[in-house]
């Protein structure tokens, strides 16, 4: 049995968290998840993961093709393997020829465990839409018209003013 291992922050959950997760799970029979800790993702990153640590987990549960979720408190996936003893780790192929890659794949060899690398998914990315996000955050917004006072009426109909369609009040 091939206990396979993928890591990652999870933050704002996207398709390219789907794609490896799903890819993962296809290359080994059991598949174990572990979603780094904010502490971590703000020594390397610089900044905290926008959604908590909880509900990156929770979320990783959710999915059919995850065996196992652990909370990962490390920078270094090898002393991850040290705690799991996974087979496979699964990464994207960002991490390829990097001296960090290349320190994983000779670590994790030394004890007959691999590193295998799926395609970046580079047009989606929690970084990418954090800075969507904050570029949002600075974008002017038009106020909300002031409340209307609606008349009572018999017949559906869109009122005037502010374009909502109002339905006739049911009498019990």
């Amino acid at each position: 049995m091939i206990t396979g291992y993928v890591s990652g922050v999870f933050d704002m959950f996207h398709i390219g968290h789907l794609n490896i997760i799903v890819k993962s799970r296809a290359r080994c029979d059991r598949l174990i998840v572990g979603a780094v800790t904010d502490e971590v993702v703000e020594g390397i990153k610089g900044r905290k993961p926008i959604i908590a640590l909880a509900e990156r987990l929770e979320i990783l549960r959710g999915l059919r093709d995850v065996d196992e979720v652990v909370v990962d408190r490390y920078a270094d996936k090898y002393d991850m393997w040290k705690e799991l003893h996974f087979d496979v780790i699964f990464k994207g192929d960002d991490w390829r020829d990097t001296a960090k890659g290349r320190k994983l794949e000779a670590d994790l060899a030394a004890h007959g465990a691999r590193v295998e690398y799926f395609p970046y998914t580079s047009h989606t990315s929690s970084s990418l839409l954090r800075e969507v996000l904050s570029g949002l955050a600075h974008t002017p917004v038009a106020p909300l018209p002031e409340a209307v006072e609606h008349d009572t009426f018999l017949a559906p109909a869109t009122c005037e003013v502010c374009g909502m369609l109002r339905l006739p009040a049911l009498s019990v």
